[in-house]
């Protein structure tokens, strides 16, 4: 025999609702979806993971995965401005000699 989860009537291991006080026996814990930066700040440093995390999770954590996807995408367009930031000095530097 289980214990209702809200009101500790005790209730069959089968019941789905309690007959007691009819609450749902089967809830699941609720996700935690806060977008936090600190995704965020690991999409831009690995930014694979970023994608991965963003791919995995844009059904069950809608903000979180939104967080991750942005730092990713910023960080791959750091980099694509820093190879031609370093192209441009580059050729700048050939042509002065």
């Amino acid at each position: 025999m289980a214990y209702c989860k809200n009101c500790g009537a005790q209730v069959d291991d089968r019941t789905i609702i309690c007959p007691f006080c009819g609450a749902n026996q089967n809830t699941s814990p609720a996700v935690v979806d806060n977008g936090g930066i600190g995704w965020g700040i690991l999409g831009f440093c690995i930014p694979i993971v970023g994608l991965v995390l963003f791919l995995v999770w844009k059904d069950q954590k809608p903000k979180t995965a939104k967080a991750a996807g942005i730092g990713a995408l910023i960080a791959v367009i750091v980099g694509i401005l820093w190879y031609v930031l370093a192209a441009v000095i580059g050729a700048a530097t050939y042509m002065m000699y």
